[in-house]
């Protein structure tokens, strides 16, 4: 059994593909929702699978290992079983948490030792450590340990820690092939390419981790504040070098359009908090553009949330009526609101893969990007 396959490529980068876990089937290009306690905020996993039509989630290592633990963990039989869900989950390393934790955390060769942001007590990951951990929580792809520089970061800095990454890579690997996944499905391991907005590092990293022979790869260290042409550029640089035949993961990405222009980079999968932590801010992206539902204008607008969208919420709610739930505080509005923006994000990648396989993607890109844009 084939992990993935490429269906079309649509003139230049863009293509249309299938990746194919123990736990199912994903169309690429796809946009995954992050779940990152074992929850993806707010929305029920029914809602998940059959209103926004997820195709995969994301779980994170560093939070699941702090709480529920991994004893919790292993005795419910993996994340699959412990929160229900039974299609494809992928998990990040704890990497960039602990790079976010830049005050409380002492990096070595060995590892990083930082400080829980829940009670402050005191831990250590190091490569087999968060292979471990991963084996533990059952992700069907898993990533390996890295390490997330800032921005902006200084050459020589940016140097040191991909070739860190690059040492705690191999370590990775080696824990990996020794140690047996636990719960009866396959996991695939992904490396990080890295080498913040530097060309000449994104390339060696690239071409480093395309020798790794990983069965997909990822880039990491963008989207953490370098302007978006910066993203662009390097994303587009590193898929020139990284294999053709396996998926590429661009992590922590982003707007809606940048999602279509990553995936007109040869980008098979997304992920990103945007659409969850804006809705709970009542920002809602839709085909006509972007909504801020606590605007007055929306105050005595009656009609339905979002007449192009593909979630019940859209149909069953007016604007009018999310406005006053947010204005009067109410949990519920970041429940509406979250649904209709992950169910729009998925109904984004599930369009751009038709325009992909009609072989009309850029020039749709192109006429769309604008639009979603917009201020309404």
């Amino acid at each position: 059994m084939k992990f993935f396959n490429i269906e079309k490529i649509s003139q230049g980068k863009a293509r249309a593909g299938e990746i194919t876990t123990d736990h199912g089937k994903i169309q690429t290009p796809i946009f995954m929702p992050v779940g990152t306690v074992a929850s993806v905020k707010t929305v029920h996993q029914r809602e998940l699978k059959e209103d926004i039509k997820a195709q995969i989630i994301l779980g994170n290592t560093y939070h699941l290992y702090l709480r529920p633990t991994m004893d919790i963990m292993q005795e419910a039989g993996g994340l699959h079983h412990f929160m229900n869900w039974d299609g494809p989950i992928l998990t990040d390393s704890g990497g960039f948490q602990v790079f976010s934790l830049s005050k409380s955390r002492k990096m070595t060769e060995e590892g990083v030792k930082f400080k829980s942001h829940i009670d402050g007590s005191y831990h250590f990951i190091s490569p087999e450590k968060s292979m471990e951990i991963q084996r533990q929580i059952g992700a069907d792809i898993f990533m390996a340990f890295d390490e997330c520089t800032p921005y902006p970061c200084e050459y020589n800095q940016a140097k040191s820690s991909m070739e860190l990454t690059h040492r705690w890579l191999k370590r990775c690997i080696e824990w990996t092939e020794k140690n047996q996944e636990l719960y009866g499905h396959k996991q695939r391991l992904f490396p990080i390419v890295q080498g913040s907005t530097y060309s000449d590092l994104r390339k060696i990293s690239a071409e480093v981790i395309s020798e790794a022979g990983a069965e997909g790869n990822a880039i990491g260290g963008l989207s953490v504040g370098e302007p978006e042409e910066e993203m662009y550029r390097i994303t587009d640089e590193v898929t020139d070098i990284l294999p053709k035949d396996k998926p590429r993961y661009l992590m922590g990405v982003g707007t809606p359009w940048n999602i279509l222009e990553s995936i007109g980079l040869g980008i098979d999968m997304m992920d990103c908090v945007m659409p969850t932590r804006n809705a709970r801010n009542a920002m809602l992206f839709t085909w006509k553009g972007v909504m801020n539902l606590k605007n007055e204008k929306w105050k005595k607008d009656f009609s339905p949330l979002d007449e192009f969208g593909t979630s019940f919420v859209d149909r069953d709610y007016s604007k009018a009526y999310l406005r006053h739930l947010f204005v009067s505080k109410e949990y519920l509005a970041k429940q509406i609101a979250s649904i209709h923006n992950l169910a729009f994000y998925l109904d984004l990648v599930k369009v751009a893969r038709e325009h992909i396989v009609a072989g009309d993607f850029y020039e749709w890109k192109k006429s769309v990007v604008p639009v979603l844009k917009q201020r309404l």
